[in-house]
């Protein structure tokens, strides 16, 4: 073979090899860091049988928030915008809403005043804005609203902000028996019609926070009615109840973002015994990256990232370097 024959036969084995190499990855959005590393040596000691650290499939459970872990939540929460879109298109049925709060602020632009109801005004605009209407209906509602919704700062679907570093590693798990959850502060009905289609995650693996509900017949035929109460706030100390009225098992592996998941972490990786050797990973996105999405963490009213930042070292949980973790951070646009 003369020289230059075997300057291109090479050159093709080279190129065969890392080919092969980037098929094999099934991280490739997550540079070669620390943190990806951990996460594959995870995966390995809980499937490999025989090994110390074998778990047996029905107890491979996973669980992710969602906002700021699968999807952004910057400059607000998803749902918050949908809630502040639905008071608009509500508003005409509504007259009495130009002289309540936190409606009439609202309505008339006045933000600071809305932020400032905080937590009890949020919740008044859900029960208003969630409630009287089927579960049907609702997604529908929701359905709708994402359809034309669009993300203020990049104008894209927000079904379209998801990151495509958290579904590869969705879809890596799945591959090894992994049963994925989505345990969030959210709005269960607000996320089940999409859920599927976006993340892979069925409906009934969607854990949220929810309204009251009861059972009416309309024209004979039986409807789930959304009622203006609260029956579950699945966030902080909620998340470990939502997991266990809901999955029954407890995770080995717990996936967040803020302070809102820290009990969901410490529930999944602190052992209740010395006997207890299964291998758990708890993870936090941290959001480094004011470049290609967003930076903030201790002072954001928006996903704060506090102390379960400063428990984080105590508790062996990874913290996601965002800017340097991840060499993509959206997944590509809808076709």
């Amino acid at each position: 073979m003369n020289a230059a024959l075997r300057s291109v036969a090479l050159l093709t084995v080279l190129l065969c090899a890392r080919h092969s190499t980037a098929a094999d990855d099934p991280l490739p959005s997550w540079n070669d860091t620390a943190r990806k590393k951990s996460i594959v040596a995870f995966v390995q000691k809980v499937t490999t049988e025989g090994a110390p650290g074998f778990v047996p499939v029905p107890e491979r459970i996973a669980t992710f928030d969602n906002d700021g872990c699968l999807w952004a939540e910057q400059p607000m929460y998803f749902q918050a915008l949908f809630v502040l879109d639905r008071v608009k298109a509500l508003a005409p049925q509504h007259p009495e809403w130009k002289e309540q709060e936190p409606f009439a602020s609202l309505l008339k632009g006045d933000m600071a005043a809305v932020a400032a109801s905080g937590e009890k005004g949020l919740v008044t605009m859900l029960a208003a804005t969630h409630s009287g209407l089927t579960t049907d209906e609702f997604a529908k509602v929701v359905t709708d609203w994402l359809a034309t919704a669009r993300h203020p700062k990049t104008g894209r679907p927000y079904t379209e902000m998801t990151y495509q570093p958290m579904r590869e590693l969705l879809a890596y798990l799945r591959a090894n028996g992994f049963k994925t959850f989505i345990v969030s502060g959210g709005g269960v009905e607000f996320m089940r019609p999409w859920t599927e289609r976006i993340y892979g995650i069925p409906p009934e693996q969607v854990v949220g926070s929810s309204l009251k509900m009861k059972l009416e017949m309309r024209d004979g035929i039986p409807v789930l009615m959304k009622l203006p109460e609260i029956n579950l706030v699945d966030d902080k100390e909620g998340k470990p109840v939502g997991i266990q009225q809901s999955i029954g098992r407890r995770p080995i592996a717990a996936f967040g973002n803020s302070d809102g998941d820290l009990q969901m972490l410490q529930w999944t990786t602190i052992s209740r015994s010395p006997q207890d050797q299964t291998p758990r990973l708890g993870l936090i996105v941290h959001h480094t990256d004011a470049e290609r999405e967003f930076a903030y963490d201790r002072k954001s009213m928006c996903g704060k990232l506090d102390k379960a930042l400063d428990e984080a070292p105590t508790r062996g949980w990874l913290v996601v370097d965002m800017k340097n973790d991840w060499n993509t951070v959206f997944s590509p646009p809808a076709k």
